[in-house]
């Protein structure tokens, strides 16, 4: 039964800066730590973009650091936040498509992961680009993927939701082209379930049949309001990652929310 460790939006800054007086590094330490402890017989950590606040080299190479402290091995894509070249200039072992998109595909024995880059960039146009987008050939680099996936059911992670998750701000920076997506997704009808961030909450559900899961950050996350307009808005709770394992009969995803996760209960 495979089992996939998942983190989004891990925002790093520079050595010395906070995010509304968080520490991302600290945060994300006691994560690796957690996941060390807890999950070093995992298959891999998947990173679901965000990996800096503001796509600067310093941020990457402390990410770094941090990052080649896992036990499991790495699969990374990039989201909004991040500069494509810069990261992977600092990060030059992260698999690429054959057209530089950060994206890659992961067999194992009993599904497929599918790894995909929806930065709307270059060029590095803010607030155009804190979409999501896929274009043409990354659009048919899936479609391949999935063709190809044989009895394998499909996995896939992305940093933007594909669909709205109903907060008002963040859902005008979700996948743009989301129709095309799904006209892909669903007509070849193998992929079992899309894994995504950008959004900080942990959010579940079914969208055009499918179901999917979104993971809150290691860092801040979005606060509760639905109807909030602005997107950067961000609150102080407990650090996640999720959980993926595979079944017999599916699928199971769980989060941890390791700052404040318990092992030792007592009995009620």
């Amino acid at each position: 039964m495979t089992k996939l460790i998942i983190f989004t939006d891990l925002h790093m800054v520079p050595e010395g800066q906070s995010i509304i007086g968080l520490d991302p590094f600290k945060r994300l330490a006691a994560g690796v730590e957690h996941v060390n402890r807890h999950h070093a017989d995992a298959e891999r950590v998947i990173i679901m973009g965000d990996l800096t606040h503001r796509a600067d080299r310093p941020s990457y190479e402390r990410l770094k650091t941090l990052l080649d402290q896992f036990i499991p091995p790495l699969a990374i894509t990039v989201g909004n936040h991040d500069h494509r070249e810069t990261f992977t200039d600092v990060f030059p072992d992260v698999a690429t498509d054959e057209d530089g998109f950060v994206q890659r595909v992961i067999d194992f024995p009993d599904c497929r992961a599918v790894i995909l880059d929806t930065l709307f960039a270059p060029p590095y146009d803010y607030p155009r680009s804190h979409a999501g987008f896929l274009c043409t050939k990354r659009l048919a680099w899936l479609d391949r993927q999935l063709e190809t996936a044989g009895d394998l059911p499909v996995l896939l992670f992305m940093h933007h939701p594909p669909h709205a998750t109903g907060f008002t701000g963040i859902d005008l920076m979700r996948l743009i082209n989301e129709v095309d997506f799904y006209d892909v997704v669903k007509r070849r009808g193998n992929v079992l379930h899309i894994f995504a961030g950008h959004v900080h909450r942990t959010i579940s559900g079914s969208s055009r049949g499918i179901l999917f899961s979104v993971f809150k950050s290691p860092v801040h996350q979005q606060p509760m309001p639905f109807d909030a307009p602005d997107a950067s808005l961000s609150v102080d709770e407990p650090a996640a990652y999720g959980i993926a394992v595979m079944t017999d009969t599916g699928i199971l995803v769980h989060t941890e929310d390791y700052e404040i996760a318990v092992r030792e209960a007592t009995v009620a």
